[in-house]
């Protein structure tokens, strides 16, 4: 498995694996507003996407995005958030996901980002457990509400000692 820059010729592919994953793992319904969102994030060139490929297939990806780009969770220019981490089914159990993590932290750092940060769902256990193992803490003062009934997790890593 290989960790590149995604091609603009592969988005409407990342973005069919981040729908697809979420809404396999039942944390994106079919009607939410969010799907054309996840399926956009970082195409306008707003972000780096990162993909997993195998064999020359496609087994996951995650982007980067920079302030002021980023979500709520990033609160200045020595931040930056990792956004729509997602495994496609057959890239699943093979690493892939903690590969994505290792790839977009370590670009981050190369960057100078002092701060990476995160928002995710409080069912996204796996997710949580992955970002622990790469380090990532917990930031409660930083979950926030997109939305009415939805509440989002904020974790963060600081990488000033990766640079």
């Amino acid at each position: 498995m290989i960790i590149r820059a995604a091609l603009p010729s592969e988005f409407a592919e990342i973005g069919d694996i981040r729908v697809s994953a979420y809404q396999a793992d039942g944390f994106l319904s079919a009607s939410s507003r969010y799907a054309s969102t996840l399926r956009g994030l970082g195409t306008a060139g707003d972000g780096h996407i990162l993909v997993a490929v195998a064999d020359g297939q496609i087994l996951g990806t995650v982007m980067l995005q920079h302030w002021p780009h980023a979500g709520q969770v990033v609160l200045g220019p020595d931040e930056a958030e990792i956004r729509a981490l997602a495994v496609a089914p057959g890239g699943r159990r093979r690493g892939t996901g903690r590969a994505l993590i290792r790839a977009v932290t370590d670009q981050a750092a190369s960057e100078g980002i002092r701060h990476l940060v995160l928002c995710t769902q409080p069912d996204m256990r796996a997710a949580h457990q992955l970002y622990e193992q790469a380090g990532f803490h917990r930031l409660p003062e930083r979950d926030w509400s997109p939305e009415p009934g939805v509440t989002l997790l904020g974790y963060g890593l600081i990488l000033a000692d990766r640079q």
